[in-house]
C-alpha cells in the first residue's frame, strides 16, 4: 500500500504549519523539514520534524530516502521585503540556491509533484486590478525577484524534466487556527494585523499608517487579506490535483475583495473592544495603491473557494495573539 507521506519544507512556519494541520485532516501524513530559523518547533503537531536546511543536499537526500514522500510542498523562504533590500545576497542564497538544491534532490528521488509557495510580489506594481495570472511579472524588490526566478526554474523543470508543479501566488496571508493551537509568529513582526493587535494589547506603543493620500475610498492602501486556513486548503487541493495527474499551473490565492488600512484597523478595534494609538506617516517607497487578486483560475482548477471573511481573520488572529506572549 502506498504511503501518504507529504514532505512539507518549512512546515514549522506560519503557513506551513497550518497546511500540516489541513493535510493531516485530509488523511495525509505531513513530514516537516525545517531548520527552525523562522519556524517554531512548537508548531510541529501533526507529523515528525526532520531538522535540516534546504541548501544541505546530503540531508535532503537522507530525509527523502527515509520517508519516500509522494509530493513536496515548499514554504522555506525568507519573506521580509525590507530585509531583502538590505541583504539581497541572503535572499538569493536561501530562496534561489536553496530552492534549486531542493529541486535537484526532488528529481533524484523520483518525485514529480511539487507545490511552490510564491507571492503576488512577482507581479510588481499593478497595471490593472484585480490582478490575474496573465498580469506581467516585473518584481520591484529582491524578495519578489527571488520568487520569480524560482517560478522560471519550475517551468523549465516541467518542460525538460517532467517535474509537475503548482505555483501558488499569495496575496496577504492573515488569521490563525480557530482553536488557537498555532498562529502568526514572526520575529521581528512586520505584518499589519499582528502589529495592530499588539498595539491594541498594549505590547507596542501604537500602529503606524504609511500614506493617507492614495487614490482609494479613504486614502489608505488596499490589500487582499486571505485567511491562512484558506491558503492551507488550497495547498492540500494542489497536492490532490498533482497526485491525480494534473499539469503544471500557476494560481493566485486571494479573496478578490480589497480592504483599506483604515478598514482593517476598524475591524481590529471592533474585535479588541478598545481603541489604540494610530499614527500617520508619509508613503513608503514601492507600496502599491491597491493589490487585489482575481482568483477565478484557482476556483476552476482546484475547485477552491475562500471560506473566511475579514471578521473571521481578525477574530482568529486576536484569539491567537491575546493568548500568547511571544514578544
Amino acid at each position: 500500500m502506498q504511503n501518504n507521506n507529504i514532505l512539507v519544507v518549512g512546515g514549522a512556519g506560519y503557513i506551513g504549519s497550518h497546511t500540516c494541520l489541513q493535510l493531516a485532516a485530509k488523511g495525509y501524513q505531513p513530514i516537516v523539514y525545517d531548520n527552525l530559523s523562522n519556524g517554531h518547533e512548537e508548531f510541529v503537531k501533526w507529523g515528525v520534524l526532520e531538522k535540516g536546511d534546504i541548501r544541505d543536499r546530503q540531508r535532503l537526500d537522507e530525509v527523502l530516502a527515509r520517508h519516500k514522500p509522494r509530493a513536496i510542498l515548499h514554504f522555506a523562504a525568507m519573506i521580509e521585503v525590507g530585509e531583502s533590500v538590505k541583504d539581497p545576497a541572503a535572499f538569493y542564497d536561501n530562496n534561489v540556491i536553496g530552492t534549486l538544491t531542493l529541486l535537484s534532490a526532488t528529481l533524484a528521488a523520483g518525485i514529480d509533484a511539487f507545490v511552490f509557495s510564491s507571492t503576488c510580489a512577482t507581479y510588481g506594481l499593478p497595471d490593472s486590478v484585480p490582478m490575474d495570472e496573465s498580469h506581467k511579472q516585473a518584481p520591484i524588490n529582491p524578495y519578489g525577484r527571488t520568487k520569480w526566478i524560482c517560478e522560471q526554474a519550475l517551468k523549465d523543470y516541467d518542460l525538460y524534466k517532467g517535474l509537475r508543479s503548482v505555483i501558488l501566488r499569495y496575496f496577504n496571508a492573515a488569521g490563525a487556527d480557530f482553536e488557537g493551537r498555532i498562529g502568526e509568529w514572526h520575529e521581528p513582526e512586520t505584518h499589519a494585523i499582528p502589529l495592530a493587535i499588539e498595539a491594541a494589547l498594549g505590547r507596542r506603543e501604537g500602529f503606524k499608517v504609511f500614506g493617507t493620500d492614495y487614490d482609494t475610498r479613504d486614502g489608505t492602501c488596499v490589500r487582499d487579506y486571505i485567511h491562512v486556513l484558506d491558503l492551507a486548503d488550497a495547498h492540500v487541493r494542489a497536492v490532490d490535483y498533482l497526485l491525480q495527474g494534473g499539469e503544471s499551473v500557476a494560481l493566485n490565492l486571494g479573496t478578490g475583495t480589497g480592504t483599506t488600512v483604515k478598514e482593517l484597523l476598524s475591524a481590529i478595534e471592533k474585535v479588541a473592544r478598545r481603541p489604540f494609538n494610530v499614527g500617520y506617516a508619509e508613503r513608503r517607497a514601492g507600496d502599491s495603491t491597491t493589490l487585489v487578486a482575481n482568483n477565478d483560475k484557482a476556483r476552476q482548477v482546484l475547485g477552491w473557494e475562500p471560506q473566511y471573511d475579514l471578521a473571521a481573520i481578525t477574530e482568529s488572529a486576536w484569539n491567537w495573539h491575546s493568548r500568547q506572549n511571544h514578544g
